[in-house]
């Protein structure tokens, strides 16, 4: 027996945002949760909003593998780091720091402490040191430098909804607000790499965990893990185009109910799309994955190559054995290209339909 797994969106208003619903087949038990109104923008908001509500039907429950998260009040956000939390790897450049590691742990902290919606409290507020501020600022000058001929064009036009200025770091407060005018997604404060269960199921409910601080200044290049500066000048943006955040929560739809397996394969195809993946253009292949577009060295190399070798495009079919994901070895090899945020989208749902 087939499982629909339905997405319904309708707008708070009737204004700029356009109403559309997303849908695939899992096998799932039934369920439904929906986020309370009052968490959505309000009559008269600029940009509108989505109100969501993610409903399954009975279905078989022959694939028991983990307890499926009725809202994202069952997803912590602490529990579950991977790597780089606080306790930093001695390849880490702050790995001899012990104040740029006490800062990371006074950050991490508040995150962790941090209660999502139904409590109403906002995003910790972090007063960033001069320092980093001008980190964000030399990352952030060198990316704008780039992004006019690398980065997708629906990219470009929702990076100007928030009037970045590089001495002043935004806190992901703000950030979530607008987007939750745009999209009806939100920011959720994480101390570190969050596990990729805990990390996809969140999107689900259109959710987006982000860390708030900042890599070590020894090298404002390069992060082994993702940092602020990350977050904003990658994820953030994109998260403001409704095609795209939908495009998104399929992923986090289907991770609900997938197998260790299958959560490995949608683990690639979020790498592969959302932090590296690239798109057709009239005036050639541009960059939507945030993993790029955070890159100052990334984004050169995919147009440019390295070393005289350049990398290997590919179209983008999920049902494929995706390579092993690689973020410690240089820049990508590989980056799988689509024609359209749709096309994504229409390829992300069939691989859900089979699941």
């Amino acid at each position: 027996m087939a499982l629909k797994f339905a997405v319904q969106f309708s707008l708070a208003e009737p204004i700029t945002c356009s109403s559309g619903t997303a849908a695939c087949t899992l096998r799932q038990a039934s369920r439904i949760s929906s986020v309370p109104n009052k968490f959505f923008p309000r009559a008269g908001a600029r940009h509108g909003g989505y109100r969501f509500i993610v409903t399954t039907q009975l279905a078989d429950f022959n694939k028991q593998v983990h307890k499926i998260p009725q809202s994202i009040h069952d997803i912590s956000n602490g529990d579950h780091i991977l790597g780089f939390g606080v306790e930093l790897a001695e390849h880490h450049p702050g790995f001899h720091d012990e104040e740029y590691k006490k800062r990371r742990s006074y950050i991490g902290n508040l995150a962790k402490l941090h209660k999502i919606l139904f409590s109403g409290e906002p995003i910790p507020h972090v007063e960033y040191s001069d320092e980093e501020i001008k980190i964000w600022g030399e990352i952030l000058g060198k990316l704008t430098y780039l992004h006019p001929t690398h980065a997708c064009k629906r990219y470009l036009d929702t990076f100007q909804l928030f009037n970045f200025v590089p001495d002043r770091l935004p806190c992901l407060q703000e950030l979530s607000e607008v987007l939750m005018m745009r999209t009806g997604w939100q920011i959720r404060p994480v101390a570190g790499l969050l596990h990729p269960t805990d990390f996809l199921n969140a999107m689900a409910f259109r959710t987006f965990h982000c860390t708030q601080y900042v890599r070590h200044g020894s090298q404002p290049m390069y992060t082994p893990e993702p940092d602020i500066c990350h977050e904003i000048l990658g994820h953030i943006p994109l998260l403001a185009d409704p095609e795209f955040a939908n495009l998104v929560q399929l992923i986090g739809l289907a991770s609900l109910r997938a197998s260790k397996q299958e959560m490995l394969h949608l683990t690639k195809l979020y790498w592969y799309t959302v932090e590296f993946g690239t798109v057709k253009e009239r005036d050639g292949v541009k960059a939507f994955g945030a993993g790029l577009l955070s890159s100052f060295g990334e984004l050169q190399h995919m147009l440019s190559g390295e070393d005289g070798s350049m990398p290997i495009f590919e179209d983008l079919d999920p049902f494929k054995k995706l390579p092993k994901m690689d973020h410690k070895c240089g820049f990508q090899k590989r980056y799988f290209l689509c024609e359209n945020f749709s096309d994504v989208a229409s390829k992300l749902t069939a691989y859900a339909k089979s699941l």
